[in-house]
């Protein structure tokens, strides 16, 4: 029997002093545009011209050709947003239709899709930098901000050469300028330790691609760097410190793209790097479902195999039996002879790490061999419009009546913190029992509800082995409260499905039959008062899927003991 109950002390003092916080990135945004803004600026970005460019670093992110030929007519179609600049051919001159698109055009994230049409398409992104170069050459807050300039600039590494191919010397030797310059500029902004490794990663990289000694100074600072950003970055069981499956995906791929930059440059790769490949590719393994999938917890979506393959491919996976608890970072995996349950029974980050943060506690995931039955919303920072799936009511867990506990920060002070996430925090506390060959039980509650109903939430999941069930209950516990609480209120335990489910409600209404894509029934047996089946929504590749939300309806008493049972077991049994 092991207890896992950590908060990191970074996220204790950051959820302290909002206002502070606030008025700190006030005044770094202040100061930033005091300095950088000054006329003359860009001549201080001024340094030695590299001579050319030397290697063309493999991002083995695959790239959607479609999309390419879409933006190769001048189609762009970036962050679940949509563009067409066909006529003026200048995605540069018009507002863009979302903030998440517009992080996505100046990350310039259509490159990779772009470079799948050849010359024609290497020709059209020449074109595209130039118009952007001839716009934004010079700083401008959003444009040259740590949200957007790193990853711009591994994107420009991993193509420069390709599009030096299609180009004249004079747009040669422009594109290697703008590249140091960029780069002279990322070393000079401020210290948020979420983009540390993304910053380190982009000047390592420019380091590769530009030659002489301007790409040897780079490339020195940016492995300088790398350490320090990797050792905050990756925890110790190899999570990702957002806790978000999906960034670790993305960190991986960025390692993976150095390795092969610094092979180019016939450069030893530091022992680190390989280190934290393997840690982040074992986090991305244990996270994954039977189909390949990974979980959508923290800020991501549901990535799908065919998005994941290519990174654990050129990872080794001899390593031996995966984990089945990430203590650092704060997950759990239940199995069952076809069922995998994986469990988060963390809280949301804050701090610098938490501005993706979604705060579902106590939610899990359940697939019954290669089918995915039961899913979360899948939100991302691309959904930049959609906060309200961050919150409590959107996935697998108990909420009560239509509060929420922590919520997206609104309004300027909410575009100064990203969009955190702000309330009174709480602890989800949690022990593991494992029974020899019979099953695991997996226990949690969090205090979360205390301040405003005087309940304490209980979660209780058990995976029977032998039976291939999982069973679980939930119950609301009266705490202590200075505060006079009502009587009684309504609470609903929610089952977000997957799209491909299908859910048929039988006459008693105390069972739901679910049946997957591959054919296989299984029984969602309750003791609810009530039960519907209402519409969710779930995120896939930037797409909002409809599907099914099965809501378990009840009346707590503020004054007793609540408690409400399910069970999901195979409906052959």
């Amino acid at each position: 029997m092991q207890a896992y109950e950590s908060t990191p002390l970074a996220d204790v003092f950051a959820a302290a002093a909002p206002w502070q916080k606030v008025v700190g990135a006030w005044l770094r945004k202040q100061a930033g545009a005091e300095l950088f803004g000054m006329p003359g600026y860009r001549l201080t970005l001024k340094g030695r011209v590299p001579d050319g460019l030397l290697a063309a670093p493999r991002d083995g992110r695959p790239a959607n050709a479609l999309q390419g030929k879409a933006i190769l007519s001048g189609r762009f179609a970036l962050a679940n947003a949509r563009m067409s600049v066909q006529g003026s051919g200048d995605p540069w001159n018009r507002p863009s239709p979302t903030r998440a698109f517009a992080i996505s055009l100046h990350q310039f994230a259509w490159l990779a899709p772009l470079m799948t049409q050849g010359d024609d398409g290497a020709k059209e992104a020449v074109r595209l930098f130039l118009l952007w170069a001839r716009t934004f050459r010079n700083w401008t807050p959003f444009t040259w901000g740590e949200e957007v300039l790193p990853r711009r600039l591994i994107n420009l590494s991993v193509y420069a050469r390709r599009m030096a191919a299609v180009s004249t010397p004079e747009e040669v030797h422009l594109l290697a300028q703008s590249l140091a310059e960029q780069g002279r500029h990322l070393l000079r902004l401020h210290n948020n330790q979420a983009c540390q490794a993304s910053r380190a990663v982009a000047l390592v990289a420019v380091g590769c691609v530009l030659s002489g000694g301007v790409g040897d100074s780079f490339r020195k600072k940016g492995l300088s760097r790398l350490s320090k950003a990797l050792r905050r970055t990756v925890l110790a069981d190899g999570s990702h410190a957002s806790r978000s499956p999906e960034e670790g995906l993305e960190l991986l791929y960025d390692l993976l793209l150095l390795v092969d930059g610094l092979s180019q440059r016939s450069q030893a790769v530091p022992d680190y790097i390989e280190h934290h490949i393997d840690s982040l590719s074992r986090f991305v393994r244990t996270l994954s479902h039977p189909d390949g999938s990974l979980v959508a917890f923290q800020g991501a979506e549901s990535v799908c195999e065919d998005q994941i393959a290519p990174a654990l491919l050129q990872t080794d996976g001899a390593g031996g039996a995966l984990p089945l608890v990430l203590e650092q970072g704060r997950y759990h995996c239940l199995l069952g002879r076809s069922l995998s349950v994986f469990v988060d029974t963390g809280e949301a980050r804050a701090g610098d790490f938490g501005s993706a943060a979604c705060d579902y506690p106590m939610t899990f995931e359940v697939s019954g061999g290669r089918d995915k039955l039961i899913v979360s919303p899948g939100w991302s920072p691309i959904q930049s419009d959609r906060h309200a799936l961050r919150v409590v009511g959107a996935a697998n867990t108990l909420s009560l009546g239509d509060d929420v506990i922590l919520k997206p920060m609104a309004g300027k002070f909410g575009e100064l913190l990203h969009f955190a996430l702000e309330g009174l925090r709480y602890k989800v506390r949690s022990r593991r029992v494992e029974a020899e060959d019979s099953g695991t039980l997996l226990e949690m509650e969090h205090e979360g509800w205390r301040s405003k109903f005087g309940l304490k939430h209980e979660r209780r999941l058990y995976v029977d082995a032998q039976r291939d069930e999982l069973r679980g209950e939930d119950r609301l516990t009266p705490m202590p409260s200075k505060k006079d609480m009502p009587v009684q209120t309504q609470y609903t335990v929610r089952f977000l499905l997957h799209p491909e489910v299908q859910a048929s409600l039988a006459r008693d209404k105390k069972s739901i039959l679910l049946r997957g894509p591959g054919g296989r029934g299984w029984w969602l047996r309750h003791d609810a008062r009530d039960v519907s089946l209402d519409e969710g929504v779930v995120f896939e590749k930037g797409v909002a899927r409809k599907t099914t939300l099965i809501a378990l309806h009840g009346t707590a008493r503020l004054d007793g003991q609540n408690r409400l049972r399910w069970k999901l077991s195979p409906a052959e049994a």
